[in-house]
């Protein structure tokens, strides 16, 4: 691994992947990112769903129309559970959709540290795609990862490297 803030500023959404399959040790990597990812209370209320077979990655490109999701060997749903996660009680707070952030952030990361491509759609019909795979109602679904190897011409977005100034999002008390 890199530096981490190497690793960070390196990293990108990959809207070009390649089809060529990507190893099932280096997806069982990904899944244990997502498994050993912090939790509020250590309650683990996040299902992770490894999705690769021809019929149920059509499935899900029926939910989420795009380019990317066409060539990707695999995706991966982020689910969490409200009722299952640690709640503040000072006001309130559900963690749930917190903690299914932490470990779909962990599992983005290690992607690519692998050296693969993805990049966070929260673009999609979850609805569509609770009734495609009903064991998903439950969970509130946050992101869908395409993972692949990026295509020769994958790139950068060109607003990548742009970040506000530090004043406008920084405030030291």
């Amino acid at each position: 691994m890199k530096d981490f803030l190497s690793l960070a500023k390196d990293r990108y959404s990959v809207r070009r992947l390649s089809e060529k399959s990507v190893p099932q040790e280096l997806l069982e990597k990904i899944l244990e990112a997502g498994r050993c990812a912090p939790t509020a209370h250590n309650n683990q209320p996040v299902r992770i769903w490894l999705i690769q077979s021809a019929e149920a990655l059509e499935k899900v490109r029926s939910a989420a129309d795009f380019a990317f999701l066409k060539t990707a060997p695999a995706v991966f749903a982020v689910g969490s559970e409200p009722s299952a996660a640690w709640v503040r009680p000072y006001d309130g707070k559900n963690f749930a959709d917190i903690d299914a952030a932490i470990v779909a952030t962990q599992m983005m990361l290690e992607i690519h540290d692998l050296g693969l491509g993805t990049t966070w759609v929260g673009h999609f019909d979850a609805d569509k795609l609770k009734g495609l795979f009903p064991e998903m109602i439950p969970y509130n679904l946050i992101a869908l990862f395409p993972v692949g190897y990026p295509a020769e011409e994958a790139r950068p977005s060109r607003l990548h490297e742009d970040r506000k100034p530090e004043e406008e999002t920084v405030k030291r008390i």
